[in-house]
């Protein structure tokens, strides 16, 4: 089925943190993204992070030292400019035209754990509290656009939050539906004073950045009711699913509705955002890659050796991992079983120096895939798109 208009619904009301404090609605728009507005946004977001990464940058040419704080903190500054550059991008992409979407059933609570457990090592690396009272729910959707809308919110919550984040997922009655419901402290409970911090324009604007904007696109394309409270010292958030499937048609068995799909816009990657490590000893390798990925819109991380890549997945998992075949040795396949353990979907393709395609291989009964480095600039791309489709298929069989 292809989602050609956009569905909306009007809520009578919404429950709020403090009935009496001042309060801010943003609700879910229809019209155009502003290109201008955009993109003065963006170089906002992206100048304000490498600002003060400069800073720390300064601070290291005249004192010859950095702790591992301050470098994980300018770390932490790059890869802000660089996800504020990505959303910007991928926000323009959904807004270039409507999309022709999958419309299958989709356990959304089996799908919001999936989310969270992808970024488990983030979570625990950011000192995260994330409280969970998740019931069960199925919609009709696009599962590969609703997997990015998840992790965007996700994205819009670890940037704000302090504190705990709360995320619940309810059946609200009449008429039936899903409601996907995220709140947290966007200020330190002891800064909080509604008398002269009052909800508005500017509280907006300061939530309201590129990850906010990615979350309102995607919610618009799929259909969803979006709407979000702003208070002084906390925020709530509502994503609200019109197609819901009632509980009394869920099968026994749990056998999922056949699957609708066409073609994907053209121009508009259906990957774009997911993060992806390229494991590779030689520039040359490297850049044939970065080439090859960078119409994609996937976040790219390029280490040399396994150590690098040990140390870069202790803070998070990626998506996939694209590795060269001569450094996959004893402690590559090591680190490959406990990635593996934890996330058993994860996605790893070789780079093989031999061999011109793209292919599926079956070595003592583990089956990987493996592209030629001459067929990287082709091949490497299809490869990422069949393997991420594949793992979105088995976590659906799974939930």
């Amino acid at each position: 089925m292809v989602l050609s208009t956009r569905l909306d619904m009007k809520l009578n009301s919404l429950q709020l943190t403090d009935p009496m404090a001042p309060t801010a609605m943003v609700r879910r728009t229809a019209e155009s993204v502003d290109s201008h507005a955009l993109v003065s946004q963006l170089g906002s977001e992206v100048a304000a992070h490498l600002s003060k990464a400069l800073e720390r940058v300064t601070t290291l040419a005249a004192t010859g030292k950095i702790d591992r704080a301050g470098l994980r903190a300018l770390r932490d500054e790059i890869d802000r400019a660089r996800r504020a550059g990505i959303m910007g991008q991928q926000v323009a992409r959904l807004s270039a035209g409507r999309m022709q979407l999958a419309n299958e059933r989709i356990d959304l609570t089996a799908l919001l754990g999936e989310a969270l457990r992808q970024r488990g090592r983030e979570i625990d690396a950011r000192g995260i509290e994330v409280c969970q009272v998740l019931s069960p729910a199925e919609v009709m959707g696009d599962g590969t656009l609703l997997y990015s809308l998840l992790q965007t919110l996700l994205d819009w919550c670890f940037e704000h939050a302090f504190g705990r984040i709360d995320l619940t997922v309810e059946i609200k009655s009449w008429p039936a539906h899903a409601c996907l419901s995220a709140s947290f402290q966007h200020q330190p409970p002891d800064e909080v004073d509604a008398a002269l911090t009052p909800a508005g324009p500017q509280l907006e604007a300061r939530l309201s950045t590129m990850s906010w904007r990615l979350l309102q696109k995607t919610a618009d394309v799929l259909g969803l009711d979006l709407q979000r409270q702003d208070t002084p010292g906390r925020t709530k958030l509502n994503l609200q699913f019109p197609q819901t499937v009632a509980p009394s048609l869920v099968s026994p068995a749990g056998a999922a509705e056949p699957v609708a799909r066409s073609a994907p816009l053209p121009g508009v990657s259906p990957l774009a955002g997911r993060h992806v490590v390229v494991l590779a000893a030689r520039r040359e390798v490297r850049n044939v890659v970065r080439t090859s990925l960078r119409p994609m819109g996937l976040m790219v991380d390029f280490v040399t050796s396994v150590e690098e890549l040990r140390q870069l997945v202790a803070d998070g998992l990626p998506h996939a991992v694209v590795y060269e075949a001569a450094i996959a040795g004893e402690p590559f396949e090591r680190l490959r079983r406990e990635i593996l353990a934890e996330a058993p979907a994860m996605v790893f393709i070789r780079i093989s120096d031999q061999g011109k395609a793209f292919e599926v291989l079956n070595v003592g009964g583990r089956q990987f895939t493996s592209v030629g480095r001459d067929a990287i600039m082709v091949a490497l791309p299809e490869a990422l798109t069949f393997e991420f489709s594949r793992a979105d298929e088995a976590a659906a069989r799974k939930a």
